[in-house]
Formats: C-alpha cells, sequence, structure tokens
C-alpha cells in the first residue's frame, strides 16, 4: 500500500461512551504536532445510546470537508461496523476489541479494556484509543500527554496519571503497527486556532457588539447560545434563558430598543414561533439579529441531523410587507465576519438579521490561522425636543434614538404610525410608511455581500452553492480537476446581490447544490433573475453531502 499524507479516522459508539472526548484531544493532540484537521460528527437525538460517529481527517495540507473515505475505523460497540458498512472498503483498517472487529478483514484486534484495566480502571480505554492513533499518525509525544493531562486535569492526580500511562502505552502500540501513513508536520499550524461553526459565530458576534442574548435551547443552535453564555463574563453580555421562544425574541427586540446588541440563537421548530415578533421587528424598525441554526423539518423532523431547508421560512417570517438581511457562512471565517456585519447592518437599517448556518456547519470544526478583522459600526443619534423616530427621508432610514438619550421621546408603535411614533388609520400616512420601509431593501443592496467565484473564470459549467456546502463543493472540484466548471457560491442569500446575474448568464449550465427537498435557493434565483435553474443535485436525507458524492454527481452533469 502507498504511503499516504492524509488519514481519514472514524470513531464509532454509542452515547456516553466519550466518542467525543475522544475527537476533543485527538484533534488538539494532531493540532499541536503541527498537523491540519477537520472534524465532523453525526449523532442520533438521544442521551445515551444508539450508535454515534465522528470523523477526524488529519494532513499534511488544509482539510475542511467531510469525505467518505474512512482509512481506519475505530469501532467502540458491537454494532458500529454494521452501521458504517456502506463506507468501509478493502482499504480501511479495522482497530478495536477483538470482539467487535474479529470477524472483518483488515482488522486489528487490541485489547483496550485490559491495557486500561492494568492502569487501574478500564475506564482509561479511550486514552488507549487516542493514544493508539497519535502513534499511527506519528503525533508528538509531548502534544499528547499535555492535551491527555488538560483534558483530566480537573480529576485528582491518581486519574490524571492513569490516562496519561494508558495514552503512552497505546501510543507505544500504534507506532508498532507500521500503518502506511506519513504526516507531514508544519509549525505554522501549531500555532493557528482550532474552532468549531458554533464558536465562530458567537465570537463574530462578540466581535459585532453583542452584549446581549436571549434564547431557548434548540439543537443545534444550542451551541452557539452555549458558547455566548461561556464567555459572557469575559466579554460582558447579559445571558437569559427565556421561557420560551416567543419571550425571548421580545426580549431581543427591547434590548435593541434600550440601546443594546441583542441576538437570539434558535433552530427552525423555535423561529417558527418568533414570526410574530419579526413582524414586530420590521413595523417599529426596531433590529434584531437572529442565529437559525437549521435541521430537518417538518414539526421535530430529525433534531440532531442537518439539512438547509428554512431559507424560505426566515425570507417570508412575520406578516407584511418589509427588508430584511439573510447570510448564510460557507465557511469559519465568513461565519466569524458575517455575524459581526449582522449586527452593523441591523443597526445601520433598523431591519431584521438572519445569520443561517446547520447542524454540519456549527458542529465541524478545523484549524484556521487568523479571523479577518472587523470593526462595531453605531447608528444612534441624540434625539432632540422635535425628535421624530420615523422621520421620512430619502433613503427610508430615520435616525435611531433610545429613550434617555438626548431630549427626545422616543415613540415606538405595532400599530401603523406617523413620524412621530402616533398611531394613525390615514390611507396617506399608511401608504407613505410602508413606502418609506421599503425604500431601506433597496439601499440595502448597496451594502450586499457579493457572491466568490471559486475556479477558472472562463467555465462553461457554473455549480451554484450557498452556506455550508461550500468548502465541499470546492474539494469535490479540485478532485474533478476539470477547467471548464466553476463555483460560485452565495454567503449573502438575500437580498440576492445583482452582480449575481452577470455570472449566471455567462455560464453554459447552471447547476445548482442544495440540502434540502425542492431548491429553495434555485428557486428565489429564477425569482430574481428570470432565468431558468432547473438543473438541480439536492440532498435530504439528514446527511451532509461527502466530497466523493459530489464528484460522482457532478461529473454526470458535466462533459
Amino acid at each position: 500500500m502507498e504511503k499516504r499524507n492524509e488519514i481519514s479516522i472514524v470513531l464509532s459508539g454509542a452515547a456516553g461512551q466519550g466518542i467525543q472526548a475522544v475527537e476533543h484531544i485527538l484533534t488538539r493532540v494532531a493540532k499541536d504536532s503541527g498537523f491540519h484537521v477537520f472534524a465532523t460528527k453525526e449523532y442520533m437525538s438521544r442521551v445515551r445510546g444508539g450508535n454515534n460517529s465522528t470523523e477526524i481527517r488529519i494532513a499534511s495540507q488544509p482539510v475542511k470537508a467531510f469525505v467518505n473515505r474512512i482509512d481506519v475505523l475505530v469501532p467502540l460497540n458491537d454494532n458500529a461496523i454494521e452501521r458504517l458498512r456502506e463506507r468501509i472498503t478493502e482499504e480501511t483498517i479495522i482497530i478495536g476489541e477483538g470482539r467487535y472487529v474479529e470477524k472483518e478483514k483488515n482488522s486489528i484486534p487490541l485489547m483496550f479494556e485490559e491495557i486500561a484495566e492494568s492502569f487501574g480502571n478500564k475506564i482509561y480505554e479511550n486514552s488507549v484509543a487516542i493514544g493508539v492513533l497519535a502513534g499511527i499518525i506519528n503525533a508528538s509525544e509531548d502534544a499528547l500527554v499535555k492535551n491527555i493531562s488538560a483534558y483530566f486535569s480537573k480529576k485528582n492526580e491518581e486519574v490524571v496519571k492513569g490516562n496519561v500511562n494508558a495514552a503512552l502505552k497505546g501510543y507505544e502500540i500504534g507506532k508498532s503497527l507500521g500503518l502506511k501513513f506519513e504526516i507531514t508536520p508544519n509549525e505554522k499550524v501549531k500555532k493557528q486556532y482550532l474552532l468549531n461553526g458554533s464558536e465562530a459565530v458567537a465570537k463574530g458576534a462578540i466581535a459585532g457588539g453583542c452584549n446581549f442574548i436571549s434564547s431557548y435551547p434548540m439543537s443545534p443552535a444550542t451551541t452557539v447560545f452555549t458558547e455566548l453564555s461561556r464567555l459572557s463574563n469575559q466579554y460582558g453580555i447579559l445571558v437569559d434563558q427565556a421561557e420560551d421562544e416567543i419571550a425571548a425574541a421580545n426580549m431581543a427586540i427591547a434590548a435593541w430598543y434600550a440601546g443594546a446588541r441583542a441576538m437570539v440563537s434558535t433552530s427552525g421548530g423555535g423561529f417558527a414561533l418568533m414570526t410574530e415578533a419579526i413582524s414586530l421587528s420590521g413595523m417599529i424598525e426596531t433590529p434584531i439579529v437572529v442565529h437559525l441554526g437549521q435541521r430537518p423539518g417538518p414539526a421535530t423532523g430529525l433534531p440532531t441531523r442537518t439539512e438547509q431547508g428554512d431559507l424560505n421560512l426566515v425570507l417570508y417570517s412575520g406578516h407584511g410587507d418589509f427588508p430584511r438581511v439573510i447570510y448564510a457562512p460557507g465557511n469559519l471565517c465568513e461565519a466569524y465576519e458575517l455575524s459581526a456585519k449582522a449586527f452593523n447592518i441591523a443597526d445601520k437599517y433598523q431591519v431584521p438579521v438572519f445569520i443561517l448556518t446547520d447542524e454540519y456547519f456549527l458542529d465541524s470544526f478545523y484549524n484556521v490561522e487568523e479571523m479577518p478583522e472587523v470593526k462595531i459600526e453605531r447608528y444612534v443619534v441624540k434625539s432632540d425636543e422635535n425628535y421624530k423616530r420615523y422621520l421620512l427621508t430619502e433613503d427610508g432610514i430615520s435616525p435611531r434614538s433610545i429613550p434617555g438619550y438626548g431630549k427626545g421621546l422616543v415613540r415606538v408603535d405595532s400599530d401603523e404610525h406617523d413620524e412621530y411614533g402616533h398611531i394613525t388609520e390615514s390611507a396617506k400616512v399608511r401608504k407613505t410608511m410602508v413606502e418609506k420601509r421599503l425604500k431601506k431593501g433597496k439601499k440595502l443592496l448597496e451594502d450586499a455581500v457579493p457572491p466568490k467565484l471559486f475556479g477558472n473564470e472562463n467555465y462553461d459549467y457554473l455549480i451554484v452553492a450557498w452556506g455550508s456546502t461550500q468548502l465541499i463543493i470546492r474539494e469535490a472540484l479540485e478532485k474533478m480537476g476539470n477547467e471548464k466548471v466553476a463555483l460560485l457560491h452565495f454567503s449573502q442569500v438575500y437580498p440576492v446581490p445583482r452582480i449575481a446575474e452577470e455570472y449566471l448568464r455567462k455560464a453554459k449550465k447552471v447547476i445548482f447544490v442544495e440540502q434540502n427537498a425542492t431548491g429553495q435557493f434555485a428557486d428565489l434565483v429564477k425569482l430574481t433573475f428570470g432565468i431558468d435553474t432547473s438543473n438541480r443535485i439536492l440532498k435530504y436525507d439528514g446527511f451532509a453531502f461527502s466530497v466523493e458524492e459530489l464528484v460522482e454527481t457532478l461529473s454526470k452533469e458535466v462533459e
């Protein structure tokens, strides 16, 4: 077997067996050894039992996408192998307890429990597994000891020592196996950041000035809420776990009214309850930033799986006509940058701004060199004695003040109102105010984030995608090596940037790739530009596209 500079490791077992601990430690051991890392997980909707898996790619070069290939499989329970049977090939090496792997070809039985018990407790078996995998990739022994010690640092000294010794024994075994993986370390990688989508969104929100978050827990968006909660003391963020999603959204609007920069983090089922509040934001022109982590619906659907099925929900949420902005980052740097930008745009235009992610994006992580620079832009003004909250202006943006900042009275009302905020039923004022609010939608296009083109500018075939599929498609196109094919990726899906039409009309064939059943973004592009968007590759089984899957599917669509 030819030596390879990349390895795809999959660990599979029941919830509660410590797979996340293995993922957490091993990825950091690899990164601290100078290796590029990507990891993602899929898990069942249960606290214990079932069967979950984590994929960890470790390579000499950057890796940032899910692959179907399994080079090394570590099954931690008796049904792990069968569940992953379709991904196992003759090249897959299966390492695990003899009772799990003995009937498999290309298997290496190792007595994880027995080795762990020799160091005092069979609970150390995950540390043995971490050590074996670290040895296979020839990771730094110092990095192994450091990260094992750090993870168990809150335990007593005996537990830390037992886990370290168990890991070192595994490390010795892993190195002795002689597997053909030679991954070249890079010193620069050791200094890079390792973070996931949830952390990127949360840290971007902080960079954008977020100082208030109110949410009700719902997978997968809870991870952003908990990350902001974890950092709340450090960055002065007021955190409120509301009694329900309705209260959470209204609290956020009230916080903006009072001068805070507020956010809610939710998923589709929770956001459905917030739509009246979104309409309130549109009417009283008070900002709100909403992060929505998508998962398959309708109803409860698949609460721990992934999908891009909520674009229409966000696009058409709230009764009546009013402008909004929808971002859908394609990588961690975009998540950080657009989460910060969401607060500036919400403040400037006084509209709801949405950040659309999904379970795959939030739960995937890799190493990044640095995050883009962002700055906080504030647009609140001091009111005078004749302050008009809804002053008619050429671009529809009225000067927004907050109570107590100046001499004026800041009136807002969910009923239709005049420039001062007084309720009205005048047909003339109603028409004027609707037009005033809609003017902002036209102005918003000036601040639109243009789509990014990846690949040859002289393309014949144009792949169109949005959100979390960006890096998977980019790697698929690299593997295809077809100069006639390029990717146009949208990280702002609404308002659709008008420059996109030039890219779309230039192509001989446009192919939309989306993780939903109907092609929601393709429909929006057709509605916007009136072009043919019928060529669609859609996936809606709850699992992310793999690189190999897209290579195979796209190759059939291009010459």
